[in-house]
């Protein structure tokens, strides 16, 4: 489904992704877990089009994205939740959901979103910006899967969210992924939510994958090892 390789990024003369090789196959949660600095918001934001590519290939569906801008990425399938949400806070919450629906030529949000997110239905006329932050995350993903994604990236979704809400949000998540058929892949920094999704669990370190396995044969001291300062 997602295919990137020999991906080379940098900013300026500062190379900060090395190489990097990862593939997702359709349907699969693939988490990619590391410290901050680390590069996981650098792969992200190029995955997207947000930071041009130095050298390497993205691939999705076997049609090359890395030569095309953000909303081109968008209509062939791409989704992107960033990290801190970047929701349009004057915006009510289904005008926020809508901005989502351009791509897919939709007008009227659609019920199966509520559903997933019924605090959104409720709360449909308020304000983004007054919504908690567990529930302005529910907004950034009910607003990319308005676009009808194939993949769907989360850039740290549990950051700033209480315990309780990381619960309801990996359940969602699976939910989206079993019900949507969609792949997922997030960034993460939290062990307990990525082994709670994902299907395989990737370690980034300084720019280059260190580790990748399956959800049933990773080893979590050792990614903690990565993950403490």
């Amino acid at each position: 489904m997602l295919a990137i390789s020999d991906l080379h990024v940098a900013y300026g003369q500062s190379e900060v992704l090395h190489g990097l090789n990862v593939s997702v196959a359709p349907n699969e949660i693939v988490a990619i877990m590391g410290r901050n600095g680390m590069g996981k918001t650098t792969l992200m934001k190029s995955l997207m089009g947000i930071l041009p590519t130095k050298s390497g290939s993205v691939r999705m569906e076997g049609a090359e994205l890395s030569a095309l801008p953000s909303y081109e990425r968008v209509a062939k399938g791409l989704a992107y939740v960033p990290q801190g949400r970047m929701i349009f806070s004057t915006m009510t919450v289904k005008e926020n959901i809508e901005t989502g629906l351009v791509v897919s030529g939709g007008t009227e949000v659609p019920e199966d979103i509520y559903e997933l997110f019924p605090v959104l239905l409720e709360m449909k006329g308020r304000r983004g910006g007054n919504l908690s932050g567990g529930q302005q995350q529910q907004l950034a993903i009910a607003r990319a899967l308005a676009t009808k994604p194939k993949v769907l990236l989360l850039d740290e979704p549990t950051e700033g969210i209480q315990p309780s809400i990381i619960k309801d949000m990996a359940r969602t998540l699976k939910r989206i992924r079993d019900e949507r058929g969609l792949s997922i892949v997030v960034s993460e920094q939290v062990l307990s939510f990525a082994l709670d999704i994902a299907d395989r669990v990737l370690v980034i370190e300084n720019g280059e994958i260190v580790r990748d396995d399956p959800r049933d044969s990773v080893d979590a001291a050792q990614v903690s090892k990565y993950l403490s300062v």
